[in-house]
C-alpha cells in the first residue's frame, strides 16, 4: 500500500493530495493493553497558487480510525468556496462539521493548511503566534513496556534525554520503575495507560513512585472513574494528566478538579488551531499542560513544536521511535526541542 501513487483533488484554487504510508518502529511498542510494531499514517499536501503545505494523520489502530476512513474522509473535503487559506477559521469549521470524530483525518488537513500559510507569509508558525522557542520544555523519550535486559538497553540507548517516559499498568510496573533506576536517576514521567483500576493501590504508587524521582502520573484510572480520578488528584503528591479522558476543546472545563493537567495531541483535538485553544483554555482553568504525540513522521511532530513554548511538559519523541522518516523537521539535541528556522511548520523532504 506504501507504493500507492497520491490520490489528487482539484478544488477550485486548492489542490489537495493524499496517500498512505507506514511507520515502521525501531523496537516493538508495548503498553498496557496491545503491542505494535508499525503504524499507519496518511500523508496529506495542500497546494496553493504553487505553494504546498504538509500535513499528517497517525493512527494508532486504538483510536478507532485507519487508512482507509482517513482517505475517505479527505475525498469528502470541498475547498472550492474558498479564495484564499487565510480563511482559516471558515475552512478548518467546514471540515470539521463534515463528520463527527474523524479526529486525526481532520488533523491532516489542519496542519497542511498551517504549513501552506507560513511559507505564504514566509516565516515559522512559532513566530507567527509570537512564541519563544527557547521555552520549550525538555522533551520526554518514552519506554514501552518490556523485559529487564530490553528495558536497560533502552534507557542506556536514551542517554541524551533529561527526562524518560515510561509505561506502566500492567503487573510489571515496579520491576520497570526499579530497572529503570538501577541505570539512571533521570526524572521520569508514568504513563499507566487507564491500568490501574483502584484508587487506593494508585494511591499507594503514587506514593512509591514520587520516592524514585517520577514528577507526575499520565492517565492514572480508566477515563470513565471520574470520582476515583478526582479522588486520587486530591491526595495524590504528584500530579495527574488527562489523555484518554482528553481529547478535544469541549472536554476540558470538565476536567477541572479531576486531573491536575491535560494531555493535547494533535491527532485527537483535530489539529493545531484546535490544540492552540486548548492550552490557553487549560491556563484559564490553572491547569497544567502537556503536549504528546502518536508515532509520527517529523511532520505532525514538528507541528505540534510549534506550540511547545506554551507547556509545562513536551512529550515529542514519536519521529524518532520509527526508522522510515520521509522529512527533515524539529530535532533533538541533549534532550532538546530545536526548532528549523524555516516557515510553516518547518519541515522539508528528506
Amino acid at each position: 500500500m506504501d507504493q500507492q501513487e497520491w490520490v489528487s483533488k482539484k478544488m477550485g484554487k486548492f489542490t489537495l493530495r493524499f496517500k498512505p504510508y507506514t511507520l515502521t518502529l525501531r523496537h516493538v511498542f508495548t503498553v498496557a493493553s496491545f503491542s505494535r510494531s508499525t503504524t499507519p499514517v496518511v500523508l496529506t499536501e495542500l497546494e496553493y497558487e504553487g505553494v504546498v503545505g504538509y500535513g499528517e494523520a497517525s493512527m494508532p489502530p486504538y483510536l478507532g480510525e485507519s487508512q482507509e476512513s482517513v482517505m475517505a474522509f479527505l475525498s469528502k473535503i470541498d475547498l472550492s468556496s474558498f479564495d484564499s487559506p487565510f480563511q482559516t477559521e471558515e475552512i478548518l469549521h467546514t471540515v470539521d462539521a463534515l463528520e463527527a470524530k474523524n479526529t486525526a483525518a481532520k488533523a491532516a488537513l489542519d496542519i497542511a493548511l498551517h504549513d501552506l500559510l507560513g511559507k505564504l507569509m514566509n516565516q515559522p508558525f512559532y513566530k507567527i503566534w509570537g512564541l519563544n522557542p527557547e521555552l520549550i520544555p525538555a522533551t520526554s523519550y518514552t519506554i514501552g513496556i518490556d523485559t529487564e535486559d530490553m528495558i536497560r538497553k533502552k534507557v542506556q540507548e536514551a542517554e541524551q534525554f533529561k527526562i524518560l517516559k515510561v509505561k506502566l499498568g500492567l503487573d510489571t510496573d515496579k520491576m520497570i520503575i526499579e530497572t529503570i533506576r538501577s541505570v539512571t536517576d533521570v526524572p521520569l514521567c508514568a504513563d499507566v495507560n487507564q491500568g490501574w483500576k483502584n484508587k487506593e493501590e494508585a494511591l499507594e504508587m503514587a506514593h512509591w513512585l514520587k520516592e524514585r524521582n517520577v514528577v507526575f502520573l499520565e492517565q492514572p484510572m480508566p477515563k470513565e472513574m471520574i470520582d476515583e480520578n478526582a479522588w486520587l488528584t486530591e491526595h495524590s503528591p504528584i500530579p495527574t494528566i488527562a489523555d484518554e479522558g482528553c481529547q478535544r476543546l469541549v472536554d476540558v472545563p470538565g476536567l477541572q478538579g479531576v486531573y491536575t493537567g491535560i494531555n493535547i495531541k494533535l491527532m485527537k483535538c483535530t489539529g493545531m488551531r484546535e490544540a492552540k485553544q486548548m492550552t490557553e483554555l487549560a491556563r484559564a482553568l490553572n491547569m497544567k499542560v502537556m503536549l504528546g504525540c502518536m508515532t509520527e513522521t517529523s511532520c505532525a511532530i514538528s507541528a505540534a513544536a510549534q506550540l511547545a513554548p506554551l507547556v509545562d511538559w513536551a512529550d515529542l519523541d514519536g519521529a524518532l521511535l520509527i526508522d522510515n522518516d520521509l522529512y527533515d523537521g524539529m530535532r533533538v539535541e541533549n534532550g532538546k526541542c530545536i526548532l528549523p528556522d524555516r516557515p510553516g511548520i518547518g519541515i522539508k523532504l528528506k
